[in-house]
């Protein structure tokens, strides 16, 4: 059935304002009404977009608490009758058992006044390669049936992605017009532009991988900051891969302002820790691997290292443990990487070394990169975080704080002003908080340091260039001005990843060579750190 789901795809279809600190934000971008899709109609998208646009009751699925479970989430018009959370599942069609969750009142605020209720429902008992139905109750009237089939979970296979960031096209031209997202609903034509090639990336990446068990998101899967945006959100569930696939999404920096998010997506383990108004921290396990999701729009890194030691001591004996954030503190692009994608490195450094981790996933920089295996250098360094603007409104991107001195650090110094200058070179100096491990090849076995992953926008709705020299840090870097995505196969030994682009013309093409981790079992005493221990470390390294 998820064959038919992007045949049907692919048959049909024939921010407010940018990210921070964008100084070099460029031209690029994906022009939805030129790129290919095979049997694709741009035309057909652009006559159905006020509909989609105006449709805030897609539903969203997400990875349960473990792989046999799976999440629910989808708003349904507020009536005087009661809600109706209720998913309907099971292998038989037509025997179909009912599963009851929870219901709430969406702000009306976000939703120009009409009144919904979003529902939230887990389904339990599922079971590797097995096809499932499933319909959804909307005002107790069920959706038409849809399909879901799990894979193997001894060996899974993960798509990553990066910043879809729906509706971040605006200002770009199209067809001698200019994009834009200033009004909600189908006026937002800068959505309408990136959730078509969101659907393309989706529809390509699933054709070239029909067994994937789930999809990762890296952060800003929509784009007005703080402000109404249920048009990005109906872009963004409305590819028909979505309805068989989960996806696990981070909190990034344009999710973050508005409770939009938490209505959205029903997180497993959701906790306070790491809170905004969208949410806070989670983790879930997959097959061998322990996922925890971070968001580190909250700077508070107790909070997230609270999550992280909750999450490895449930789960002591997961064979991978894999972090999402959407900063990237060790990232490559020129927009974020050197001022305030870094902004939590010298404090989350060593909370990844405490715990082991393996291997962390992030966006926001809207280029590719791969790290070198890292670790900290055991010394002393300050603490950085952001704070709000004077009305609440978004961050204040121009500053980072010193968390102990509160100094403000300018992070675009105006030229001449030599001591704003000095101290942001002084902010870059104390982030290379860094060691380098040193390995060769693209399959490296039981090593001691962390793996950093970058993740180009998958939609392409926004690129931006790479910084002009590439870090010590960085081994694998690239900016194509296409749209990308990663494939990550995991079993019980082996944690793989490989990195692809899609040309216009729909050509899907390798970009990076997969690099694995190999585990012998045989982790030095070093390496096998109880998180008893992690929290000593960490607090004495603070």
């Amino acid at each position: 059935m998820k064959n038919k789901v992007v045949a049907a795809l692919l048959a049909s279809l024939a921010i407010l304002g940018t990210c921070p600190v964008s100084y070099a934000a460029t031209e690029h971008y994906t022009d939805s009404s030129v790129i290919t899709t095979e049997n694709a109609s741009w035309d057909e998208w652009v006559e159905g977009w006020e509909t989609l646009a105006n449709d805030f009751t897609k539903v969203s699925i997400t990875p349960g608490a473990d792989e046999t479970q799976l999440n629910f989430a989808w708003y349904s018009e507020k009536t005087d009758a009661e809600a109706t959370p209720v998913v309907h599942f099971g292998t038989d069609e037509a025997n179909l058992e009912a599963f009851t969750g929870e219901s709430g009142d969406v702000n009306q605020e976000l939703t120009g006044d009409t009144a919904y209720v979003y529902n939230h429902v887990t389904v339990t008992g599922l079971e590797p390669n097995t096809t499932y139905y499933y319909t959804v109750e909307k005002n107790g009237e069920q959706t038409e049936v849809c399909e879901y089939t799990t894979q193997d979970t001894e060996e899974v296979k993960i798509l990553y992605v990066g910043d879809p960031q729906i509706g971040a096209s605006k200002g770009q031209t199209q067809d001698g017009a200019e994009l834009t997202a200033d009004e909600t609903g189908a006026a937002n034509t800068a959505a309408r532009n990136d959730a078509f090639a969101w659907n393309r990336t989706l529809s390509y990446a699933f054709a070239e991988n029909p067994d994937l068990n789930f999809v990762i998101s890296a952060g800003d899967q929509v784009n007005r900051t703080g402000q109404p945006k249920e048009e990005e959100y109906a872009g963004y569930l409305s590819s028909d891969v979505l309805s068989g696939l989960a996806v696990a999404t981070t909190i990034g920096n344009h999710d973050s302002l508005n409770e939009d998010y938490m209505y959205h997506f029903n997180n497993p383990n959701a906790s306070e820790y790491g809170a905004t108004a969208a949410g806070g921290d989670y983790y879930y396990t997959y097959g061998d691997g322990l996922f925890i999701v971070l968001n580190t729009n909250n700077y508070n890194v107790a909070e997230h290292e609270e999550l992280i030691k909750e999450a490895v001591e449930a789960n002591p004996d997961a064979a991978w443990r894999v972090v999402t954030i959407h900063q990237d503190i060790y990232g490559s692009g020129l927009d974020h990487s050197d001022t305030d994608g870094m902004i939590l490195r010298t404090q989350l450094t060593p909370v990844f070394d405490s715990y082991d981790i393996d291997v962390v996933l992030q966006g926001h920089d809207h280029t590719y990169s791969r790290s070198a295996l890292l670790y900290g250098d055991g010394q002393q360094h300050n603490k950085y975080e952001f704070s709000l603007n004077e009305d609440g409104t978004d961050y204040d991107w121009d500053h980072a704080t010193n968390v102990d001195t509160q100094e403000k650090i300018q992070l675009s110094p105006e030229e001449g002003d030599e001591e704003a200058a000095a101290a942001l070179e002084a902010f870059r100096e104390d982030n290379n908080c860094y060691t380098i491990e040193d390995v060769e090849g693209n399959t490296v076995t039981d090593p001691q340091g962390t793996l950093y992953m970058t993740a180009n926008s998958a939609s392409g709705s926004k690129y931006y260039e790479l910084i002009a020299t590439q870090q010590d840090y960085i081994v694998a870097r690239s900016q194509n001005w296409l749209p990308s995505y990663s494939v990550i196969t995991m079993d019980a030994d082996s944690f793989s990843i490989e990195t692809y682009q899609i040309t216009d013309d729909g050509t899907v093409e390798t970009i990076d060579e997969a690099f694995t981790i190999e585990k012998t079992g045989a982790a030095s005493a070093s390496e096998d750190t109880t998180a008893e221990t992690a929290a000593a470390e960490t607090e004495a390294a603070e």
